[in-house]
C-alpha cells in the first residue's frame, strides 16, 4: 500500500458531520477576512481623507494577497501535513488583522490588507480536504455544504462589520477579527485529525507541475476563466454599493449596506442544491445556468436599482448564481486529477481572485467616471465574457467528442 492510499483510508472515515460542520464554519470565519472591508471602505476614505477610487486600492490590495496566497502556500496542501499549516496560517492572519487595525495612514493599511488576503487562504486548504475525505459520488454535496458556510462567511462579513463600523469605527471591527482567528486556531488544534500528503513531489516540482495542468487540462481552463470572470463581476457590486446608497435615493449609512450581505444569505442558502445538481446532472450545464442567472441579476440592477425591491431581488440573485457557478466549478475540477486536488484548487482560485481584485479595479473606476450605470455595464460585460468562453467551450468538447 503506498503512502497516498494509506493517507486517504486512515482519513474518510473521519468525515463525520461535526467535523463537516466544523469544517464549513471554519471556512466562513476564516474567508470573512477578505470582506469586512467592503462596507468599510467610505469610512475608511473619511477617515484618511482620500478618494473613491483611491480606497479602492484597499479592496483589490486584499484580493491580490489572496492570490498570492492562494499560489505559495495551498500547493503546500498536497505535500504537507494540512493540520499544522492552517494553523500556522492562522497565526500568521492574526497578526495581520491586528497590522489594520493600527494603520495610521493609507500606505500601511494597504500593506496590512494585502498581507491579510496572502495568510487568508485557510478556506481553501479545507475544501480540498473535505474533497479528499468525502466519497467520490458524493464529492459535490460535501463541497457544497462546506461551500455554503465559505458564502455565508462571505455575506455575513459584511453584516457584522457595517454594524460594527457604524457603532465603534472600522479599526474595531480588525482588533475583533483577530481574537475570532485565535479563537478558531484553538478550535481547530483540538478538532481537525492528522493528515497526511497525497503528493511526494518537492515543493519547487509542485508550484511547476501547476503549469502542466494548466496546459493540459482545457475544462481547468475554462473554469478558471468563468470563476474569475464571475467573482470579478460579483466584487464589481459589492465594491461599490456603500457609494450607492449613501446618495439619493436610499441616503443609507455603513450598518445598511452590511446588511445587505443577510440579504444575499437567500441566495446563499442554495448552494448546497446547486451541489446535487451537479453530481445529478453534470456541473458544466449548472455553470451556464448559474452565469445566466448572474446576468439576469446585473439587468434587473440596471433597470431597477434605484428602487429598493428592485435592489433587494438583485442581490439575491446576484449571489445565488455566482456561488452556484463556483461550486459547480470546483466540483468539476476535483474530479479531474483526484490526487492533486490543492494544485487544482490553487489554478482555479488564483484566477478566482485575480478576476475579483479586477473587478474591485474596475468597479470603483466605473463609479468615480459613470457611476451606477458604469457599475452594471462592467459587472454585465464581464458576465457576458464568461458565457462566451462557457459556450465556446461546449463547442470544442462537442467537435471533439464527434472527431
Amino acid at each position: 500500500m503506498t503512502r497516498t492510499q494509506l493517507s486517504d483510508n486512515q482519513q474518510r472515515p473521519n468525515l463525520s458531520l461535526t467535523l463537516l460542520l466544523i469544517l464549513a464554519i471554519s471556512c466562513g470565519m476564516s474567508v470573512a477576512n477578505l470582506y469586512y472591508n467592503q462596507p468599510l471602505l467610505a469610512d475608511m476614505a473619511q477617515s484618511f481623507h482620500v478618494s473613491a477610487s483611491q480606497i479602492g486600492s484597499i479592496s483589490m490590495l486584499t484580493q491580490l494577497g489572496y492570490a498570492l496566497g492562494l499560489f505559495l502556500f495551498v500547493p503546500l496542501g498536497d505535500i504537507r501535513e494540512k493540520k499544522s499549516l492552517i494553523l500556522l496560517l492562522l497565526g500568521s492572519v492574526t497578526l495581520s488583522l491586528l497590522l489594520v487595525g493600527i494603520s495610521k495612514n493609507l500606505i500601511m493599511l494597504g500593506a496590512a490588507s494585502f498581507a491579510v488576503g496572502t495568510t487568508t487562504v485557510v478556506p481553501q486548504i479545507i475544501v480540498p480536504l473535505a474533497a479528499q475525505l468525502a466519497e467520490p459520488q458524493q464529492q459535490g454535496r460535501i463541497v457544497g455544504i462546506v461551500m455554503s458556510g465559505l458564502f455565508f462567511g462571505i455575506l455575513l462579513a459584511r453584516t457584522v462589520s457595517g454594524i460594527i463600523g457604524s457603532l465603534l469605527g472600522w479599526q474595531a471591527m480588525y482588533f475583533i477579527a483577530a481574537g475570532l482567528m485565535f479563537v478558531l486556531a484553538v478550535m481547530l488544534w483540538g478538532f481537525l485529525p492528522q493528515t497526511g500528503s497525497t503528493s511526494r513531489l518537492s515543493y519547487r516540482q509542485t508550484l511547476h507541475s501547476l503549469w502542466g495542468y494548466i496546459t493540459q487540462l482545457p475544462l481547468l481552463r475554462e473554469a478558471s476563466l468563468m470563476g474569475g470572470l464571475l467573482f470579478g463581476s460579483f466584487s464589481v457590486f459589492w465594491t461599490t454599493l456603500a457609494f450607492f446608497i449613501k446618495q439619493p435615493p436610499y441616503y443609507y449609512g455603513t450598518e445598511i449596506a452590511g446588511l445587505f450581505g443577510l440579504i444575499g444569505v437567500a441566495g446563499a442558502s442554495f448552494a448546497p442544491i446547486a451541489g446535487r445538481l451537479a453530481d445529478k446532472k453534470g456541473p458544466r450545464i449548472v455553470v451556464g445556468i448559474a452565469a445566466a442567472v448572474t446576468l439576469l441579476a446585473y439587468m434587473l440592477l440596471w433597470l431597477f436599482g434605484r428602487h429598493l425591491w428592485g435592489l433587494i431581488l438583485g442581490v439575491i440573485l446576484l449571489d445565488l448564481g455566482v456561488q452556484s457557478a463556483q461550486i459547480s466549478n470546483q466540483a468539476r475540477v476535483y474530479a479531474l486529477v483526484p490526487e492533486a486536488k490543492s494544485r487544482l484548487n490553487t489554478v482555479y482560485m488564483v484566477t478566482y481572485f485575480i478576476g475579483g481584485s479586477l473587478g474591485s479595479f474596475l468597479g470603483l473606476h466605473a463609479w468615480s467616471l459613470w457611476q451606477w450605470r458604469g457599475v452594471c455595464l462592467v459587472g454585465g460585460l464581464m458576465i457576458l465574457l464568461s458565457l462566451f468562453i462557457w459556450a465556446t467551450g461546449q463547442k470544442s468538447q462537442s467537435a471533439q467528442w464527434q472527431r
